[in-house]
């Protein structure tokens, strides 16, 4: 499918094809539901696109103004078109507009640099969009499990936005499968079709659900909410959404707005709070290793420093009954705090009493306890959050060819999950990580990739491995392995010997056993060689 690219900001490449193909980037859109609150007149149409544009402009978003077409000399039954107990008809046709006018509020909404998008309610309205150049197709909630206007949109080859009010997860389920076998490139948004939707009704954590059970397809929020209540967004954007869509309109002394389409202040103090949640959810550089100099000083001042309790003489190794913790911990002096402190350090000078003890007589080595241990919590993290659950049967090792110094750069984490006529390994590399090339006597391999990007080396042959790709490993093959960032695969061979592995390098090759790996009696409790 080939979406020919009409502004600057809004496509993506996307890499997993073949040919070079342009996709929309969903991520950041806003989307400003006009529907029928244009009330049927083009020049009131305008000012709400004028006004409102503005303000997406004053916030520094990505917006689209958003249409309804219907063919209402069809999609109406003929005996509801003089008078019908269904409210929405009745409104329908007060508010017509020709394709005339909706081409002067297309024309409207390029100028005021806003995306032209609809919905279209039956399959001439997609034909219209397509007449038209609507950018983006919208379906309704309503529409979300009308199979034959699903066909029909998706063989315009539009971009597409979904909503899933009211729909079963295993329809939810139909409408992702359905997309990606043909093709689309689409969002989803949950949404609730109550209008306006109470607070206890909002069901934001189906947004957590939707993320993960579809991660490869950005999801959003689409609001009924009250137009006053500004948390809503916050949270849905804490949750994960990245796209939003909301109700606008402009009241006059003849034009009332619905409960829950926006005003133009409305709405403005709805994009003031996205942008508040921006700053409060802006990233660190290193979110696992924060370091805001102005959150070290305040915790500083409430943490305790170490003191000579007695008078200690250098040389001399610092017991418990030498020292004590009290505040104020003089940071800026390089003071040792309580928590650094260990039994067993040595003076290098002397102290007298009541003397801050530096951070100086720490010991530059860095003991293998210390490394092993690092290893596993760094690995347990890794797992949880790939919600990888081990059991404490199983076997594992850290593998450090190089030694236990060196495992942050060569080596790798190893869980055998079973070892009989067949095996089965965890794999683990730490971000930064590398494993040398070696090669297995008799044994077979093969590794499917479960999270992130990893670099291999087979036989001098390149090849970047993604999640879920698989990698056919035959005995006598050199292989290397690399991570720039953190990789888990699992590894299927035949029946692994403890003697089987072969490095490349000589210095690794004459290691012992154990100076290449480190194995552990207990996941659970992590205890080691």
């Amino acid at each position: 499918m080939y979406f020919s690219k009409t502004r600057s900001n809004e496509f993506i490449d996307d890499d997993m094809s073949d040919q070079l193909e342009k996709k929309f980037d969903f991520r950041g859109l806003f989307i400003l539901e006009m529907a029928n609150n244009h009330q049927g007149s083009v020049e009131h149409g305008k000012r709400i696109i004028d006004t409102f544009a503005a303000l997406v402009h004053k916030a520094g978003v990505k917006g689209a103004i958003k249409f309804q077409f219907r063919n209402l000399d069809t999609i109406v039954h003929p005996s509801h078109k003089q008078q019908s107990d269904n409210k929405h008809i009745p409104r329908f046709l007060s508010t017509r507009l020709t394709k005339e006018q909706f081409c002067l509020l297309r024309d409207a909404a390029r100028e005021a640099g806003l995306i032209p998008m609809t919905t279209p309610w039956d399959e001439d309205s997609v034909e219209l969009a397509e007449q038209l150049g609507m950018e983006i197709i919208k379906i309704g909630s309503s529409s979300a499990a009308d199979w034959p206007l699903l066909e029909r949109v998706v063989a315009a080859g539009k971009p597409i936005v979904c909503s899933t009010a009211g729909l079963p997860l295993e329809k939810v389920d139909n409408l992702v499968s359905f997309f990606d076998h043909r093709g689309a490139n689409y969002a989803l948004m949950h949404c609730v079709s109550i209008y306006p939707t109470p607070n206890h009704k909002l069901n934001l954590r189906r947004i957590d659900l939707f993320r993960e059970r579809y991660p490869h397809v950005t999801i959003g929020f689409s609001t009924h909410e009250d137009p006053n209540n500004v948390d809503a967004i916050q949270i849905a954007y804490a949750k994960g959404a990245e796209l939003f869509e909301r109700h606008i309109g402009i009241e006059t002394d003849e034009i009332k707005l619905n409960a829950y389409s926006s005003r133009p202040e409305q709405f403005e103090r709805w994009l003031q709070a996205y942008q508040d949640v921006l700053g409060m959810t802006t990233p660190a550089p290193d979110p696992a290793h924060i370091h805001d100099p102005m959150e070290v000083e305040s915790l500083a001042s409430l943490m305790r420093g170490v003191y000579a309790k007695n008078a200690i003489a250098k040389n001399n190794t610092i017991l418990q009954s030498d020292v004590y913790f009290a505040m104020p911990f003089q940071i800026q002096a390089g003071q040792l705090h309580s928590g650094q402190w260990r039994p067993g350090l040595v003076a290098e000078r002397d102290y007298v009493p009541n003397e801050p003890l530096p951070t100086t007589i720490l010991p530059d080595v860095v003991t293998n306890k210390e490394i092993i241990y690092k290893a596993i919590h760094d690995v347990k993290g890794a797992l949880n959050e790939a919600r990888i659950h081990i059991n404490h049967e199983s076997s594992v090792e850290l593998l450090h060819p190089l030694g236990v110094k060196n495992f942050f750069t060569v080596g790798a984490f190893m869980i055998h999950c079973f070892n009989r006529e067949y095996s089965k390994k965890i794999i683990i590399l730490l971000p930064g990580q590398r494993f040398p090339s070696s090669y297995q006597k008799k044994n077979e391999a093969t590794i499917q990739i479960m999270v992130g990007q990893l670099e291999v080396d087979l036989a001098g042959q390149q090849r970047t491995l993604y999640p879920g790709d698989t990698l056919l490993i035959p005995p006598g093959v050199w292989h290397a392995y690399k991570a720039s960032g953190r990789v888990i695969f699992e590894e299927i061979s035949t029946t692994l010997a403890d003697d089987e592995t072969i490095y490349v390098d000589p210095a690794m090759q004459k290691l012992l056993p154990e100076e290449k790996r480190t194995r552990l009696h207990n996941w659970g409790r992590h205890q080691f060689d």
